[in-house]
């Protein structure tokens, strides 16, 4: 459905109380002639999510992890896994927006794909984890939208392309706040140091993931799934102010990217609005371009080991994309509690990748059975490193 047909499409925001999600709802706000917030849903019983449900006049709304003892909102509210099943399928509902990290609404998003819902999704473990049992369940062109920044990038310079294939696909990076340090340099990296990105504000998990490189690597698995793109085509570069996007290269040689000032209201509105195009939000600025100075080089994997991980795991496939994103989970959540240092983080997954024996998953169960082995694994590795630094 169009806005051009005369009718708000209606939207439900899964991690509607998140940065991405407060992006997404940026966009509605600006636009509430064409846009209706009919559901909301987060993982807690936020007063931000009350009222969130208050401003928009949001029908539906989900937490996801309820108290026992029940939630005293005056209206009824859907709970856990089944209920954002049931707001995602919902007949009241045109486009679901997945704007939450973790693995937590994966069944929703394939019971949105199997109900024809159109589908903006910024969930990179959706793919990551679970892309062999969701992919299958696209039915047309432009009915999974990718809401994360160089993924949307990709996917717009895709568009028109018909048969011509890409050679290859790049992912940009800012290269994050510690670029041009040292590998020593690295290892005396804080928490509170690697939580300042020079660019975007995000939550602390995908800031550190960002600092790390990892989250990068995280979104060349994704865009190999998200895209049906061989390891070799998928590829990244550190492009620091992060101007561009992402950039597409075909077999001729030529080169389309998208650049735009990084604000997230931006692809936010491209989701919500394709084919056509609106101006994010009325406080949203475009970019000055005599100001700007495009550069581009290659991730160093030698300092920034992660990258080099994720290789690994695009080629290998079978559980470790799981195991990967695990194990990071793990190492990330030791690091922000000051039990192992920055340069730790890609050796405990490291570690983890190499003591794993699983099989291939067959079904999503099993590839979440890999997820949660990495994450013990992870916890392991994390209390062995912790104990050999206590006695040194």
């Amino acid at each position: 459905m169009s806005a051009g047909e005369g009718k708000r499409k209606r939207i439900a925001v899964i991690g509607a109380t998140g940065s991405v999600g407060a992006s997404v709802l940026s966009v509605c706000r600006a636009h509430a002639g064409e846009i209706e917030v009919r559901g909301l849903a987060a993982r807690t019983a936020s007063e931000k999510l009350r009222g969130l449900a208050e401003e928009f006049g949001a029908e539906m709304l989900c937490v996801h992890d309820a108290p026992e003892d029940g939630i005293s909102w005056g209206r009824n509210i859907l709970t856990g896994p089944g209920g954002l099943a049931a707001l995602a399928e919902s007949p009241e509902v045109d486009h679901v927006v997945f704007a939450s990290s973790g693995t937590a609404a994966i069944p929703a998003l394939q019971r949105a794909l199997k109900a024809g819902k159109e589908v903006s999704l910024a969930n990179k473990e959706s793919i990551v984890v679970a892309g062999p049992w969701v992919m299958p369940l696209v039915t047309r062109p432009d009915q999974l939208r990718p809401l994360d920044s160089e993924h949307n990038a990709i996917w717009q310079c895709l568009h028109g392309e018909g048969r011509n294939a890409p050679a290859h696909i790049y992912l940009t990076a800012s290269g994050g706040p510690f670029r041009t340090w040292t590998a020593g340099q690295l290892r005396t990296v804080t928490p509170e140091m690697a939580l300042k990105h020079p660019v975007w504000a995000m939550g602390a998990k995908i800031t550190i993931d960002s600092a790390t490189l990892l989250n990068k690597g995280i979104e060349l698995i994704e865009a190999m799934f998200l895209f049906g793109l061989e390891p070799r085509q998928v590829g990244a570069l550190i492009s620091p102010g992060s101007f561009v996007h992402g950039l597409v290269e075909f077999e001729d040689g030529s080169v389309k990217l998208l650049a735009a000032t990084p604000d997230m209201r931006l692809p936010a509105a491209s989701c919500l609005f394709w084919p056509e195009r609106r101006w994010p939000a009325p406080d949203f600025e475009p970019p000055c371009l005599a100001s700007r100075t495009l550069s581009f080089e290659l991730p160093d994997e030698e300092r920034f080991p992660a990258m080099r991980l994720a290789r690994r795991v695009m080629e290998e496939k079978g559980p470790y994309p799981a195991v990967l994103v695990g194990a990071d989970e793990v190492a990330v959540d030791r690091f922000l509690k000051k039990k192992i240092g920055f340069t730790d983080i890609a050796a405990v997954v490291e570690e983890t990748l190499g003591s794993c024996a699983l099989p291939s998953p067959r079904s999503l169960d099993e590839a979440l059975g890999a997820l949660d082995w990495a994450r013990r694994k992870a916890g392991e590795v994390c209390a062995a490193r912790q104990g050999k630094k206590g006695k040194e």
